[in-house]
C-alpha cells in the first residue's frame, strides 16, 4: 500500500460525492471481509454467527500505511481458537500478559492473495454503491411532494422515462406521463417528486407530470395572487395532456379569482398550458353551495334545476336537468366534461332532459342557489350568536 493509492481513494470519494473517511472505512471493511473469506468464513457466519477470528484493518490516510491485526483474548483454557489464545502461549510473546487481556498479532500482507484483493475490490464497489444510495435517499427524502427540474436521461423499450435530477435518477412510468408528450434525452422537464423509498436495490425515486400537484405548482408560479394567498385553489380535476378543471375562490372581494388566474389576454393560463403540453385548463368559481358549485363545474354547458342526493353509506349524487341542445355539451367529448366536473365536486352527476331552459331561467336558478347558500350561512350565524345570548 502507498500514498498514491490513498490519494486515488480520496479522488474517488470526491467523484462519488461521499466523504474520504467513509470511503476509507469501507475499504478497511472490504479488506477485513476478504481476509476472512480467504480463511473460509462467509460473511453471514462472521456477522450473524460470530464465527472466525477477530480482524481489524487500519489504513493511515496520511502515510498510506496498511496494518492488519488479528485480536485474541488471553484465557486459561482455549475454547475458541479463532478468538482465544492460551495464557502459556501468550506469555511467550509478552511475559507480563494476564488472563482477560487482548493481544494483537500483525497479519503478513503477503497473505492477501490476488483473489482476496479482487474480493476486496468487489466488496468496496458494493459499499460505494450503498453509500451513494444512502446519500441520494437522504438528499431527496425531504423533497418528496415538491416539484423539481431535471433532464431526461433515457427512455426504455417499455416507455418508461428516466429523469436525471442531479445526484439521483428518477423513474417516470407511463401512467405518470402526459400522453401527448414525447420525451428525448437531454430534454429539460419539470416533474412532481411523487415517491422516495428505500429498497434492497437502492433508493426509488418516482416522478410525475400527470399529477394534479404539478398543475397547482405551476399556477402558484404564474399567478402572484395564489402565491400570496389572496386567491385559493380549492379543487383540481385533471386528465393529463387533454383538459383540467380548477376551482378557485378569492379571499379579497376586490380580486376576481378567475381573472387573476387567466391574466391579461390569457397570458398566465397560457403559460401554464404550454408547460403541460398545451393541456386546456378551465378556471371556474368555487362555491360553498354544492348546487352552484356543480353548475359552475359543468360549464360551458347551461343547466337547469339540480337535486342533490346523499344515500346513507353511498356516494353523493346530483340529478341535473338539462336542455336537449345542452346535453352533449354538458357531457363533453367522450364524457370528459361531466367526468371532470364529477371529480372536481365529489358528486356523481346524472342528467335528465327537460323543456328548454332560457337564460333568464338559468339566472333565476343561480340567484336562488346563492340566496339559499346565504340563508344557510345566516342561520348558522344566528344559532352561533344565540349561544352567547342564552348565557347572559
Amino acid at each position: 500500500m502507498n500514498k498514491d493509492f490513498v490519494d486515488a481513494l480520496q479522488q474517488v470519494a470526491i467523484e462519488r460525492g461521499v466523504s474520504a473517511e467513509e470511503l476509507i472505512s469501507n475499504f478497511e471493511e472490504a479488506l477485513r471481509l476478504s481476509y476472512l473469506r480467504q480463511k473460509g468464513f462467509r460473511q453471514k457466519e462472521v456477522e450473524e454467527e460470530n464465527k472466525g477470528p477477530l480482524i481489524e484493518v487500519h489504513l493511515d490516510p496520511q502515510e498510506g500505511v496498511l496494518e492488519v491485526l488479528e485480536i485474541k483474548k488471553v484465557v486459561e483454557a482455549v475454547q475458541d481458537p479463532d478468538k482465544e489464545i492460551a495464557l502459556e502461549i501468550a506469555q511467550k510473546y509478552d511475559p507480563d500478559v494476564a488472563v482477560g487481556e487482548e493481544m494483537e498479532f500483525p497479519v503478513d500482507p503477503e497473505e492477501f492473495s490476488r483473489i482476496a484483493v479482487q474480493i476486496a475490490k468487489q466488496v468496496l464497489t458494493q459499499r460505494l454503491k450503498e453509500a451513494e444510495r444512502t446519500r441520494v435517499h437522504n438528499e431527496y427524502k425531504d423533497k418528496e411532494g415538491e416539484v423539481v427540474t431535471g433532464s431526461v436521461a433515457r427512455v426504455d423499450n417499455r416507455g418508461n422515462v428516466y429523469v436525471e435530477l442531479g445526484r439521483g435518477e428518477a423513474l417516470m412510468p407511463q401512467k405518470e406521463q402526459i400522453p401527448t408528450e414525447r420525451y428525448h434525452p437531454g430534454q429539460r422537464v419539470k416533474v412532481y417528486l411523487k415517491q422516495v423509498q428505500r429498497s434492497s436495490k437502492g433508493p426509488s425515486l418516482v416522478v410525475s407530470r400527470a399529477a394534479e400537484e404539478l398543475l397547482r405548482y405551476l399556477l402558484r408560479q404564474e399567478v402572484p395572487e395564489i402565491a400570496e394567498g389572496i386567491v385559493e385553489v380549492k379543487a383540481v380535476a385533471r386528465e393529463p395532456g387533454s383538459r383540467s378543471k380548477v376551482a378557485v375562490m378569492s379571499h379579497n372581494p376586490n380580486v376576481d379569482p378567475i381573472g387573476a388566474c387567466i391574466g391579461h389576454k390569457g397570458q398566465r393560463i397560457q403559460a401554464v398550458s404550454a408547460e403541460l403540453g398545451r393541456e386546456r385548463v378551465d378556471i371556474i368559481q368555487w362555491s360553498p353551495n354544492p348546487k352552484e358549485f356543480i353548475r359552475n363545474a359543468l360549464s360551458p354547458a347551461t343547466v337547469g334545476e339540480i337535486t342533490l342526493e346523499t344515500p346513507e353509506g353511498g356516494k353523493n349524487r346530483a340529478q341535473v336537468v338539462v336542455n336537449k341542445d345542452q346535453h352533449s355539451l354538458a357531457i363533453g367529448k367522450a364524457g370528459q366534461n361531466v367526468r371532470l366536473a364529477s371529480r372536481l365536486t365529489g358528486y356523481e352527476i346524472d342528467f335528465e332532459e327537460a323543456e328548454e331552459i332560457t337564460d333568464l331561467d338559468a339566472a333565476m336558478l343561480r340567484a336562488a342557489e346563492r340566496e339559499e347558500g346565504a340563508r344557510a350561512s345566516e342561520e348558522t350565524r344566528s344559532r352561533f350568536e344565540s349561544l352567547f345570548k342564552d348565557g347572559e
